[in-house]
């Protein structure tokens, strides 16, 4: 069966098309800074928003409209994989992802899971040989289960502590089979709804316990290779999650000793929630040497929580893409459309014109950020602004040749101090001139 009878693979048309089914930006083999479009970006398409969410919303049911749907769970199973991956070959994107929840149904117990999922992943086996397409990332779910209504690792039950292990394991050991280039923990329940009855420290080191077992697991079946990513959010659905910012995950992984094998996979819209812009986090997460992989999305300013909108805000996936190429690309990580419909784009059809829409966009970033870098754009401004660190009092300081003492004697001899406008406004002009 074909799922999408009326759409062709998609191809590159420029920006004079009227076609709503070509790219008219994303040109895969186009060369940017000595790398095709392709290898910068490294697309991958969600499962769990593209094929299994239906929809609803807090007041209303679902409303897509979905050719794979059954009245049979493992039948929908089936259909989706195939649905999948005639998608990902008609956009041309060569990766995906995957919570275990997504691919296959729970049914009554975890052992019949793990059945179903033996099922479902020998399915994606295949059609991963037939057409090349690739493993970015595979995650547990482990906060959709009933079971996890205190927490995962974090929960106050060692029992569900065990079946989240169990799951997590479960998780490695297909991304082994399926050559997975990663594996997120997003732990979303892995937080708190009150103080008053937590015990943080306990179930922050239980968190850390898991992480140790999943390196030394992954180390024993001969998967040493695999990147671990931890993915910040800072509520949602928990009042307070552990993993609350970059700055947050990165103090707890070296609190642990963790950050020879985890990285970060950072969300756009996860970081307007914790009050930060995409960049920002990025930054820190490369500060750290710590950026893994992105998923890319945006939230509305105007509602306080996770719409998780495909991205078309050129502005910020220039920037965004601007620390990617700062950071020497995004590999093994990728750009993964964390991303939903809208609730009125319900036809099968949206999903095809939204990851066009992301795609284009973040294409033009690509080339924007580009010539930014080329010409040294944010590096003059920076210079110029910190240069007083290049000689005399400055440089002493940035070389450790000085202390509190002999700062004070040159303070006191300071008489009229000159501090230099920053031209903020005409610097956001000037970078305006790169969006057009």
């Amino acid at each position: 069966m074909t799922y999408f009878p009326t759409i062709e693979k998609i191809k590159f048309e420029g920006k004079e098309t009227e076609n709503p089914f070509a790219f008219r930006y994303y040109n895969p083999e186009e060369m940017v800074l000595g790398k095709t479009m392709k290898d910068h970006l490294r697309f991958s398409v969600a499962y769990w928003h593209t094929f299994v969410n239906d929809g609803a919303d807090p007041f209303g049911q679902g409303v897509n409209q979905r050719t794979w749907l059954t009245d049979d769970p493992m039948k929908t199973a089936k259909n989706r994989v195939e649905a999948s991956f005639e998608l990902f070959e008609k956009l041309g994107v060569e990766y995906f992802c995957f919570h275990d929840m997504d691919v296959a149904p729970f049914g009554e117990s975890l052992e019949e899971f793990f059945k179903n999922l033996d099922e479902i992943v020998e399915l994606i086996a295949k059609k991963m040989e037939e057409t090349g397409v690739k493993l970015l990332w595979n995650t547990a779910d482990r906060h959709s289960n009933p079971v996890y209504v205190n927490g995962a690792a974090s929960s106050n039950n060692a029992d569900v502590f065990a079946i989240s292990a169990a799951q997590v394991k479960k998780g490695i050991d297909i991304s082994k089979k399926l050559g997975g280039e990663n594996f997120v923990f997003w732990g979303g329940r892995e937080g708190y709804e009150s103080l008053i009855n937590t015990d943080m420290k306990l179930e922050e080191e239980n968190i850390a316990r898991l992480y140790k077992m999943v390196i030394d697991y992954s180390n024993e079946i001969d998967h040493g290779d695999l990147v671990f990513l931890l993915e910040p959010k800072p509520k949602e659905p928990m009042k307070h999650q552990y993993d609350f910012d970059a700055a947050t995950s990165m103090a707890f992984l070296q609190k642990y000793d963790l950050t020879d094998r985890f990285k970060l996979n950072l969300e756009a819209n996860h970081a307007t929630l914790a009050g930060h812009t995409f960049e920002h986090e990025i930054q820190v997460a490369r500060n750290y040497d710590a950026l893994g992989s992105l998923d890319a999305n945006q939230g509305d300013m105007l509602l306080g929580w996770d719409t998780d909108e495909f991205p078309t805000d050129l502005y910020s996936v220039m920037l965004t893409i601007y620390e990617v190429l700062e950071n020497g690309g995004i590999a093994p990580g990728g750009i993964n459309f964390d991303a939903k419909v809208r609730r009125t784009s319900f036809e099968m059809e949206d999903l095809v014109l939204a990851h066009i829409a992301g795609m284009d966009t973040f294409a033009r970033g690509l080339k924007a950020a580009a010539k930014l870098k080329e010409d040294r754009f944010f590096e003059k401004i920076k210079e110029e602004r910190y240069a007083s660190y290049q000689e005399g009092i400055g440089a002493d300081i940035l070389s450790n040749q000085t202390n509190l003492k002999l700062l004070t004697e040159y303070a006191l001899k300071q008489k009229n101090v000159q501090n230099k406008s920053s031209h903020i406004e005409y610097i956001k002009s000037k970078l305006n001139d790169y969006l057009v």
